[in-house]
């Protein structure tokens, strides 16, 4: 009788948090640096949960190794749903990439709902001689090592994306990590580097003020954001896609109508015609899953970047 007291208790404590939640400031820690495309992605959806929610939701970069120092900061603090990540799917590829993380990405995370989904974009600076991905390509091949290839930290999503790139055309570049995809830029400006795969939306406004050339899209069809800029099959090289994703996690153990209400909310967010509108020029499509499939999702991706990462003899650092 005291164990069905109990459960009954804590069903009911569960139920009203769900209904009083938010009563106070959520905390939301994005992985990547200010103005990085899971920054701009997802301040847009923070802002408008504020206006859902009558509370603040207060955005705090912490940004450093692939995303994972921003995770472990989420799985450590209280499983009560005012600490919550924004990641890309950098949190799908630590796995595969770092032999020791700070937690366990499958049991210290409650996945919660994905955000939207963007091709990467291949880039040079507007000055560069190379006018194609194609032209990149056979430099590569001519001359192993020359060409120095910027991305933002290793497990990004941008760093997946240059590995892919570089087994499916079978070339040998340098590359040079970043701290995100701000630094990465100013890099192509100063000459530093020579190209990356910049989120599309973190890169759209450098491109259309003529600043960045782009070569190629890291999706299997054109983003009608840039609709004259190929796939990277149609550019030349297969097997090369690497589109981009971003998500929301909370640590494990925040209660599921919490969880449920995040989901509900955030959908509706990506659902206004505003946000939709925002995204879509730069080049974001939403997604819309529920916390189970999210988490299926999720672990789906884990293992494809896992498979991913051996095929290309990354081994774990």
């Amino acid at each position: 009788m005291r164990f069905l007291t109990g459960l009954l208790l804590s069903l009911l404590s569960a139920c009203a948090l769900a209904q009083s939640y938010p009563s106070k400031p959520v905390r939301v820690i994005i992985s990547f640096t200010p103005a990085s495309a899971t920054d701009i992605v997802g301040r847009l959806v923070s802002a408008k949960l504020a206006e859902y929610w009558g509370q603040p939701v207060v955005p705090e970069n912490r940004s450093g190794a692939g995303g994972s120092i921003g995770s472990a900061a989420v799985a450590q603090s209280a499983p009560d749903g005012y600490t919550l990540l924004i990641n890309s799917n950098a949190h799908s590829v630590n796995p595969a990439i770092y032999a020791k993380l700070p937690y366990d990405t499958t049991r210290d995370f409650v996945d919660i709902v994905p955000l939207s989904m963007a091709p990467n974009v291949l880039v040079v600076n507007v000055a560069s001689p190379h006018k194609s991905l194609m032209d990149l390509v056979s430099l590569a091949k001519s001359k192993p090592g020359a060409i120095n290839f910027g991305h933002a930290g290793v497990g990004s999503g941008t760093h997946l994306n240059t590995e892919k790139l570089i087994a499916a055309a079978g070339i040998k570049v340098t590359q040079v990590p970043f701290k995100g995809t701000p630094e990465v830029v100013q890099a192509i400006f100063s000459g530093s580097v020579d190209c990356y795969w910049v989120p599309i939306s973190a890169g759209m406004s450098h491109i259309k003020n003529g600043k960045l050339r782009p070569l190629a899209v890291s999706s299997a069809k054109r983003s009608p954001a840039l609709p004259d800029v190929p796939a990277t099959g149609e550019a030349g090289v297969q097997g090369a896609d690497a589109p981009l994703w971003f998500g929301v996690w909370g640590p494990a153990g925040v209660p599921a109508d919490v969880v449920r209400k995040i989901n509900t909310d955030v959908r509706r967010a990506l659902g206004d015609p505003g946000v939709r509108e925002k995204l879509g020029n730069l080049g974001n499509d939403p997604m819309d899953m529920s916390p189970e499939e999210f988490a299926r999702f999720v672990r789906s991706e884990i293992s494809d970047y896992q498979r991913v990462v051996r095929a290309a003899g990354i081994k774990p650092q």
